[in-house]
């Protein structure tokens, strides 16, 4: 057979065979598709980092070498019972709490500020410290007694002071350039394992867990994933050139030991209040004098807001700053001095860095304007008298009052009760007598014993009143409550029609 015939024969085979794959399929049911184009997948990485993990390792360990030397390993005796507190949010230097036998023994960690011997803190780790009660442990193993230079439970930190010269000392850098992300390491004495490191990234900025239960409290923390348990308390936390950018001040948990959520007072409060205290050794702060909470939607809503944004007051305090200024209940705090604020614990961390004596000027929210207030702030009043709830509490036998159930919104209201009125230092207002468990009150805060007393900036004298403002409204729409609590705490609650 010829080549030109081989040739014809292959070609031959291979047509028929095309042919019939292409029979199959179609008598299969089968459609082929062909595609227009090529596609062709992006392969290149979203970020161009230039890094590699042997220079990941070897920052780790210079960082490790330079900064371990400037954090101490604190023992602190006390004299004092500890109360054990929330579990949620342990504090690192905690004593053992057996609550049995003094003087307790806790442990915590510190960061040398000066080659003379100060060291930065957490007020939680020595504020109950006896005489003579703190020792410090170098890395180097000296030992020292150090004494008490000055705390401040506002922000959870403090200074302590040993004689010595020539110390490590830590280099500080900017907490206001933290990005949630990147690297640190957290630097301390957890457990008893002194000299301890560990590594993670910042998970989130400027978070409030309101660990100390004190309203006028500035939690502004950092938080991070870098391992740290009881005994990291006071100590660094720092970024991937060992500069503290935060000390290490709480964790949240529910076993008492790391879950995976640490949080530190960023250094650029930490810093401004060490400084005052080795000054002072006290911290004088200055206030607005008005309770205040976050914005959200429905309260933006209700109050004209385009969008969520600034810090609401809920109650202005009587003789303070803001009242002095023209503050008022509703109004919305969007910048101080021209600095935006969307949060309290932001608003808080702004002037909490002012002293008393000095002045503000507020970007106020009111009734659809926008205007400036200068504000002259006090010192903290420390008058704010508190009444037990069993004092509040509307008395048994009361005679038969009028009473309306709202069920768009979930309350039952009723007229004052006699007496109710001075108990709550209100001259007007209706007493909510039953709120619907998961109703929409219920969800925004409202409980059975406040007493509304305006709606929608109009005072509610009695249920007819409210009626009436309600019945004006469409589902959807949001109703602003002034209430007063049984604490006589005045709020602000936004509530959507149902």
């Amino acid at each position: 057979m010829s080549k030109k015939a081989i040739f014809a024969s292959a070609f031959l085979i291979v047509f028929a065979l095309s042919f019939g794959a292409i029979l199959i399929a179609n008598f299969s049911g089968v459609k082929t598709l062909i595609a227009d184009s090529q596609i062709e997948f992006k392969t290149t990485p979203p970020i161009q980092s230039g890094a590699n993990i042997k220079g990941i390792n070897d920052a780790f360990v210079e960082i490790a070498k330079s900064v371990t030397p400037s954090v101490v390993f604190i023992d602190v005796t006390s004299n004092t019972k500890q109360k054990e507190g929330d579990k949620n949010f342990q504090f690192f230097f905690g004593p053992d709490f057996n609550m049995d036998d003094v003087p307790q023994h806790g442990s915590g960690s510190g960061v040398i500020i000066s080659k003379d011997g100060y060291i930065m803190t957490n007020n939680h780790v020595v504020s109950n410290a006896s005489d003579k009660g703190i020792k410090v442990v170098l890395s180097d193993k000296r030992e020292f007694t150090a004494r008490l230079i000055g705390t401040d439970p506002n922000t959870d930190v403090a200074v302590i002071k040993i004689d010595a010269d020539n110390l490590t000392v830590a280099s500080v850098g900017n907490s206001d350039e933290v990005q949630v992300g990147q690297w640190v390491l957290a630097l301390g004495n957890p457990l008893g394992l002194n000299n301890t490191v560990t590594a993670g990234i910042v998970s989130a900025i400027g978070r409030n867990i309101s660990i100390t239960g004190d309203s006028y409290a500035i939690n502004n923390f950092i938080q991070t994933d870098a391992v740290i348990n009881p005994g990291n308390s006071g100590g660094a936390l720092v970024d991937i050139n060992g500069s503290v950018i935060g000390i290490n001040a709480a964790i949240k948990t529910t076993t008492g030991y790391y879950q995976g959520y640490g949080f530190a007072i960023p250094i650029n409060i930490a810093k401004t209040v060490v400084a005052e205290l080795i000054k002072f050794g006290k911290i004088e702060r200055g206030y607005i004098g008005v309770s205040i909470k976050d914005v959200d939607s429905k309260e933006a809503k209700g109050l004209g807001l385009e969008k969520a944004r600034g810090v609401l007051i809920q109650n202005v305090i009587k003789d303070g700053a803001g009242e002095e200024a023209g503050l008022k209940t509703g109004d919305v705090i969007l910048s101080v001095d021209g600095k935006e604020v969307n949060a309290a614990n932001q608003l808080q961390t702004v002037i909490g860095s002012k002293r008393p004596g000095e002045s503000v000027t507020l970007a106020v929210f009111r009734n659809g304007n926008t205007r400036d207030i200068s504000v002259k702030l006090k010192p903290r009043s420390n008058n704010d008298a508190v009444l037990n709830d069993n004092q509040l509490k509307p008395k048994e036998n009361q005679p038969d009052v009028a009473s309306k159930q709202f069920d768009n919104i979930g309350i039952i209201v009723m007229d004052l009760p006699s007496g109710i009125s001075k108990q709550y230092d209100v001259n007007n207002g209706i007493l909510i007598k039953e709120v619907a468990h998961f109703s929409e009150a219920f969800n925004r805060g409202l409980r059975a014993g406040f007493v509304i007393i305006e709606a929608d900036k109009q005072k509610v004298e009695n249920i007819t009143q409210l009626e009436s403002i309600i019945s004006g409204k469409n589902k959807g729409d949001v109703l602003v409550l002034k209430v007063v609590t049984q604490a006589k705490d005045i709020r602000l609650v936004a509530i959507e029609i149902q």
